[in-house]
């Protein structure tokens, strides 16, 4: 009966209520691990400029919907501030995380191209549900990918109009195409295919020609006195272009001489740096660069007849070659990984903002699963010493109960509402470890006004008292931590943040108030437990 007539008080009755509708929350969505717990791999992503939130939004539902497309499971991707991402990957295989990075990497910019003309954008494709499947096809020890996709009806008109009359020319399809670069190339990549050096110039002049935005390509001869004659170029058009695209390879004083005109240099890989031609047929040049990784060149097929027309044609074909891979089932795989790929950047669309990733952070699952047990007995022993602490100070046996009750519902009340909208990290593990703490200030403000107090006054008075103060420091606390869940250059603390706000706020308004109750129910009825 004693247990009953606690119950009458509404203050513990929406304790339980709060604390029992939580409990159904969690039975129905589940409680969401860090992958400090569970195992995973965070890329943190840094954007290129602070962004609003409107453009935020936008750039979170891109990468969600590129890394669903690719076939990524239970990816978290979350927005810190206004200048960060932070990607989650259930994963710590490393095929996993660098296919992930290569899907989020990319600006996801497409363009095709006609005698100069931008003829169709990435505007005007169709994606998500538009239809855009990836597919690989072999041949003898060949693998050859093809992403087929559709376009809007302005779409296709445009492009309608742009290719007629260009029958037998060559569709340039970019992704990414740079802007303002320069292709530094030494001129022995292109001899080494049998192709006259300057007849592969005039063809990569030809795919690179954009109106004001042509990407010239300057060959590399031989030892220093090749690179004298081509720095003069670089030197008089310092003020025209602010990228140079080259080898990873390239010596490094030729490096250095670029970045000294204030040239932002980036390196390829030998395999990116290759261009590959096809023969012309019946275009004026005998030979057609097809592909080149290192701007953004997926294929160049040949306009038909048929498509240059004047009519309208909404389905449209990317193709290539596996581009890695010595035996056939590697360049499948390769196949597969780069035309899925391009895939999950088309129906995603272009990002709002480019990104830069960061260096991956990898926890192995059997590590988490130790910081988990390690987490629940710290948090058990927080519980434990608090309690102790204050029977010991007020050498009641009776405060033990309450003090428990009221402190593991703060903490379940805490894990419930960040593991079901968010996710629990170690950060907020350690908030919830510290609210145990200040929850010793508030419970000890409590006792000694209901206990230790004057018996003059009221319970009632006495609780006013109390909860003047505990507010106070409550308030003081939530300010105090403000700083840091909005901060978007500390983002591993905003879990802290996050726990003790909560803690804070929910021990004011729920849990002191239901400790206040038992108390002043149990001792103003003479209880001496």
């Amino acid at each position: 009966m004693i247990g009953l007539d606690y119950l009458k008080d509404r203050r513990i009755l929406l304790l339980i209520a709060i604390v029992a509708l939580l409990a159904a929350a969690d039975a129905y969505y589940g409680i969401h691990l860090g992958i400090e717990f569970s195992g995973g791999t965070e890329i943190p992503l840094t954007l290129q400029h602070s962004v609003t939130p409107a453009t935020m939004t936008s750039l979170l539902s891109t990468l969600q919907q590129r890394v669903s497309t690719f076939g990524l499971k239970e990816v978290t991707i979350e927005g810190i501030g206004d200048s960060a991402v932070y990607l989650i990957i259930p994963s710590v295989n490393q095929n996993d995380i660098n296919s992930t990075i290569a899907v989020v990497e990319q600006q996801g910019i497409f363009q095709g191209i006609v005698n100069g003309e931008v003829a169709i954008n990435g505007s005007n494709i169709l994606g998500g549900s538009g239809g855009i499947q990836p597919s690989v096809t072999t041949s003898g020890n060949n693998a050859t990918w093809v992403v087929s996709f559709y376009t809007t009806t302005s779409g296709a008109d445009h492009f309608a109009k742009i290719a007629y009359g260009q029958a037998n020319k060559p569709l340039y399809m970019f992704l990414d195409r740079p802007e303002n670069a320069v292709v530094l190339l030494n001129s022995s990549v292109i001899t080494a295919q049998g192709i006259n050096a300057q007849e592969g110039l005039q063809a990569m002049s030809s795919a690179l020609e954009l109106g004001n935005q042509t990407i010239p390509v300057e060959l590399l001869g031989n030892g220093t006195a090749g690179w004298k004659n081509t720095y003069a170029f670089f030197k008089n058009n310092k003020n025209r272009y602010s990228d140079v695209i080259l080898e990873n390879n390239t010596p490094a004083y030729i490096v250095q001489n670029l970045t000294s005109l204030n040239y932002t240099v980036t390196e390829k890989t030998a395999q990116q740096m290759l261009p590959s031609f096809i023969a012309s047929g019946n275009f004026s040049s005998s030979i057609l660069l097809n592909a080149w990784p290192a701007v953004g060149l997926l294929s160049a097929p040949i306009l038909s007849a048929g498509v240059t027309n004047g009519g309208i044609n909404e389905a449209y074909q990317i193709t290539g070659n596996a581009q890695n891979g010595t035996t056939l089932q590697q360049r499948v795989q390769s196949a597969q990984n780069e035309s899925s790929t391009i895939a999950s950047v088309l129906s995603g669309g272009a990002l709002p903002v480019s990104v830069i990733v960061g260096v991956p952070f990898t926890t192995p699952p059997t590590l988490g699963q130790h910081f988990e047990v390690i987490s629940v007995f710290a948090l058990l022993l927080a519980v434990v010493a608090v309690a102790i602490t204050i029977s010991i100070r007020y050498k009641r046996a009776f405060l033990v109960m309450p003090i428990i009750l009221t402190t593991v519902a703060e903490l379940f009340i805490i894990v419930s509402i960040i593991g079901t909208i968010g996710t629990i990290d170690l950060a907020a593990v350690a908030g919830m470890i510290a609210v145990v703490g200040t929850g010793v200030d508030a419970q000890i403000i409590i006792s000694d006004e209901v206990i230790v107090g004057s018996g003059e006054a009221s319970f009632k008075s006495k609780l006013n008292h109390a909860f003047y103060i505990v507010w106070a420091d409550a308030i003081l606390l939530i300010i105090a931590m403000l700083p840091l869940l909005f901060s978007s250059s500390l983002v591993t603390v905003i879990g802290f943040a996050e726990s003790t706000i909560l803690g804070a706020l929910f021990g004011a308004v729920i849990t002191r108030p239901a400790f206040g109750a038992i108390l002043s129910r149990h001792f103003s009825k003479g209880g001496a437990a």
